[in-house]
């Protein structure tokens, strides 16, 4: 995968990518909850949702709404696999090592990180 910075610049030029921004109640649950617990829950989707070399229902396993965690998914491209081959070349039907997996989850945090810049 490219860097946090660079792939946060190039999710921002398209349409569909930037149009993902967390509401008002959503960074209300981000403060309640705490930047930890979301990283938790983040570690946990990414687990869940991602690594598994043939995720269950692989492109339709991720919500839009109901977390930020789920929105971050969408905003940054990693979503599905599919998702995750198109924009950072990662390949399908191989199971995610933790590196990758670590990965995932420092740019989903970085990108909420940003929109509570906002």
């Amino acid at each position: 995968m490219q860097s946090i910075s660079d792939a946060l610049v190039k999710l921002d030029h398209s349409k569909f990518r930037s149009s993902f921004k967390l509401t008002k109640k959503e960074q209300q649950y981000l403060t309640e909850k705490g930047m930890p617990l979301i990283r938790k829950h983040a570690c946990d989707f990414v687990r869940t949702k991602l690594a598994p070399a043939d995720p269950l229902n692989d492109g339709k396993q991720t919500p839009m709404h109901g977390h930020p965690v789920f929105k971050a998914m969408h905003a940054t491209a990693c979503c599905c696999r599919g998702c995750l081959n198109k924009w950072y070349r990662v390949p399908l039907h191989k199971e995610l090592t933790e590196e990758q997996q670590e990965k995932i989850v420092n740019l989903l945090m970085a990108w909420i990180e940003k929109q509570t810049d906002k």
